[in-house]
């Protein structure tokens, strides 16, 4: 397997690779495989766990899911995640797995971080169905909004510099000798300057999330990106 990294449409990579990386994440725990639950499972099943989501009534009306389709879901992450809570280690351990050659580390601590909206240090079952509800069937502006969050490491409202060279970097690291042709050193400073001619509108150094959206709405690379994982479930 190998990625080409392209110079038009850079600023795709970490849209897809978030879009990817989650869905690898969910079929690890068994989180994507929706079967026809027993007709008699009106509830979600709780057991002893650290941590007991919210009740179902409300997940569905925070989400874009059936109630069978949460059933299905809690009890693969119940099976997954004995306590109901996910921790960053074990977040960092399973992207790990799938890019043994390259480090993962980063990008799974910046992307556990938009998933863990409390800032407890742990992601719940309500962060994992929430955040799956919006990347697969949320509309494009819902999705964007998510990616920007993840973009927005300290969460003030804008995309700094400093940022997205953080972000960039991570996704390289992640990828590692997977990528091709071969990644030069300054890559990841030259698509930040790219992202930042394009998102970066009035020239104020810093890119706000009505910037973002609009020039993500206006580029068809993006956009293809933002329908590829629909009706996956």
């Amino acid at each position: 397997m190998s990625v080409r990294w392209e110079t038009e449409g850079l600023q795709t990579v970490g849209i897809v690779c978030l879009v990817f990386m989650f869905l690898k994440l969910m079929h690890l725990l068994g989180l994507i495989d929706i079967t026809e639950t027993d007709s008699s499972d009106s509830d979600l099943e709780l057991s002893t766990v650290r941590h007991q989501p919210e009740g179902l009534e409300q997940l569905q009306a925070q989400t874009k899911f059936t109630r069978k389709e949460l059933q299905s879901l809690y009890r693969g992450f119940k099976n997954e995640c004995p306590s109901g809570l996910v921790d960053e280690e074990t977040f960092k351990s399973i992207y790990s797995q799938f890019f043994p050659q390259g480090d993962a580390t980063t990008y799974a601590h910046f992307l556990f971080n938009a998933f863990d909206m409390d800032r407890n240090g742990s992601i719940r079952f309500e962060d994992f169905v929430i955040g799956l509800s919006v990347l697969l069937r949320g509309s494009v502006t819902e999705k964007l909004n998510w990616a920007f969050n993840l973009y927005d490491i300290n969460k003030d409202g804008y995309i700094t510099k400093e940022e997205m060279l953080a972000i960039m970097k991570s996704i390289y690291d992640m990828m590692g000798r997977y990528t091709y042709p071969c990644v030069r050193d300054d890559a990841p400073f030259e698509h930040v300057e790219k992202f930042f001619q394009k998102m970066d509108r009035n020239r104020d150094g810093v890119v706000t999330i009505d910037e973002f959206i609009e020039t993500c709405q206006k580029d068809e690379n993006i956009m293809s990106s933002m329908q590829l994982f629909e009706n996956v479930i």
